[in-house]
C-alpha cells in the first residue's frame, strides 16, 4: 500500500482548487493579477486600484474607485479598546501583537461573525483599512508615543507612512510604498493564503481566517526573507566583500538569502520594480551603498542562475524599509499590509465554492499490535 501511493511533500505540484485571481508562470518568471501583468500594475496602478481589481475582478472606473477609496479611508480607525489591548502586549513581537489585535477586533465587533458574501466583503474592506493602523499604533506605543490618527486626506500608502512616522512622506516615498504593497498583494496558493482558505473551509469567519494567515506569514520560511536580507547586507558591510561572502556560503552549501523561490525558476518578476526603488531612495537619502551591496551580491550569484537561484522580491524590500528607518521586526507586518487584499479574495473564492479541505497522510507507523498491561511494560 505505502509503495503505491505517491507522496507530494508540502503538496508541491498539487492543484487543490481553481482560482481566477492570479497566475504565476514560474518557468518564464511571469505574474499577473486578473489577467493584468504585474509590470503594468506596478508601473501604472495605485494600490487601491489593485485592491479593487483583485476583489471585484475588473479595473475600476473613476466613480467606482472614488467610492472604494472612500470606504477604505472611512474604515481606518480602530476602537479604543483595541488600542488598550495593544498597550497591554506592547512588548510583544509586532506580528504577535497584530494577530492579537485582529482577534480583539473580531471579539468587539458583532459584524465580524457575518459569514455571508456581503459580510465577508464588508469585513474584508474594513480589515484592509485597519491593519496599517494597528501596526502603526503598536510601533508608536512601544516607543513611548501616542498613536497617530489616520489622515483621511492621504491615500493608503501615504497614510501608512504618516501614521508610522508622524511625518507626511514625499510623493516618491509614498509611491514606492504603494508599489511595494502592489507587488505583495497576491501570490496564488502561498502558505498563508492556503492556510486562510483551510480556515474558511471550516465555515469560520473572515477575521478568523486572517488570524490564521497572519500566524502562517509570521514563520521565517514564508514572510521573513526581507528581514534576513537586511541582516545579510549588514554582515557583508561593503560591496567588495560580496563575492567572498557568496563563495563561502556556496562552499558550505548554505542558501544566500533573497535568491530562489518555491515557484519561480527565472527571476521573480516583482524584483525589478523594487530594485529601481532601492536605487532611487538610496540616492535620495544619501545612502547609495546599500544598493551597491545588493547589486554586488547579484553579480556574485549570476553563475548559479542556471540552477534557478534568481533574485526574488524580498531581496530588495528590506533595504527600502531600512532606508526609511523602519525596525526590522516590522518587515513582516508590512508584508501583511500588502497581502491583505489577496487574503480577502482568496477567502471569498473559498467561500463561494466551499468544501472542507482535508488531505490525507499516509500512515507509516507500526503494524497492529497487542495491548501491553502496565505491569508487563
Amino acid at each position: 500500500m505505502t509503495d503505491s501511493v505517491k507522496i507530494n511533500r508540502g503538496l508541491k505540484g498539487v492543484y487543490f482548487e481553481r482560482s481566477a485571481v492570479s497566475h504565476i508562470d514560474g518557468a518564464k518568471g511571469e505574474l499577473s493579477y486578473r489577467g493584468y501583468s504585474i509590470h503594468d500594475l506596478a508601473t501604472h496602478a495605485s494600490f487601491e486600484e489593485v485592491c479593487y481589481l483583485l476583489i471585484h475582478g475588473e479595473l475600476p472606473g473613476a466613480d467606482d474607485l472614488a467610492r472604494f477609496d472612500a470606504t477604505l479611508r472611512a474604515n481606518r480607525a480602530v476602537p479604543d479598546e483595541v488600542i488598550e489591548v495593544i498597550r497591554t502586549c506592547a512588548a510583544g513581537h509586532p506580528m504577535d501583537v497584530l494577530r492579537t489585535a485582529v482577534s480583539a477586533l473580531a471579539a468587539l465587533d458583532p459584524a465580524s461573525a457575518d459569514a455571508s458574501e456581503e459580510g465577508f466583503l464588508a469585513n474584508g474592506l474594513r480589515l484592509i483599512a485597519q491593519v496599517p493602523t494597528l501596526i502603526a499604533a503598536h510601533e508608536a506605543i512601544r516607543t513611548g508615543r501616542d498613536p497617530v490618527a489616520p489622515d483621511p486626506a492621504l491615500g493608503h500608502a501615504a497614510n501608512w507612512l504618516w501614521m508610522l512616522k508622524g511625518q507626511r512622506p514625499s510623493d516618491d516615498a509614498a509611491r514606492l510604498a504603494d508599489v511595494d504593497f502592489i507587488l505583495h498583494a497576491e501570490h496564488g496558493a502561498n502558505a498563508s493564503s492556503f492556510a486562510a482558505r483551510v480556515t474558511v473551509g471550516t465555515e469560520a469567519n473572515l477575521h478568523g481566517a486572517i488570524v490564521t494567515a497572519l500566524s502562517t506569514l509570521a514563520g521565517p520560511a514564508h514572510g521573513g526573507a526581507a528581514e534576513d536580507v537586511m541582516k545579510m547586507v549588514h554582515e557583508i558591510g561593503t560591496p567588495e566583500n560580496a563575492a567572498a561572502y557568496v563563495k563561502a556560503k556556496r562552499a558550505n552549501r548554505e542558501a544566500v538569502t533573497g535568491f530562489g523561490h518555491r515557484v519561480y525558476r527565472a527571476e521573480d518578476p516583482r524584483a525589478r520594480h523594487m530594485r529601481e526603488g532601492v536605487r532611487k531612495l538610496g540616492e535620495e537619502m544619501g545612502a547609495p551603498e546599500w544598493y551597491e551591496i545588493l547589486q554586488a551580491v547579484v553579480e556574485a550569484m549570476k553563475p548559479y542562475a542556471r540552477h534557478g537561484l534568481n533574485v526574488n522580491v524580498d531581496f530588495y524590500s528590506g533595504v527600502i524599509y531600512q532606508l526609511h528607518g523602519i525596525p526590522m521586526d516590522l518587515y513582516v507586518p508590512i508584508f501583511a499590509i500588502g497581502r491583505m487584499p489577496g487574503w480577502v479574495i482568496q477567502c471569498l473564492e473559498q467561500r463561494r465554492g466551499n468544501i472542507l479541505i482535508r488531505p490525507l497522510t499516509l500512515y507509516n507507523g507500526p503494524e497492529m499490535r497487542d495491548w501491553i498491561p502496565m505491569d508487563a511494560r
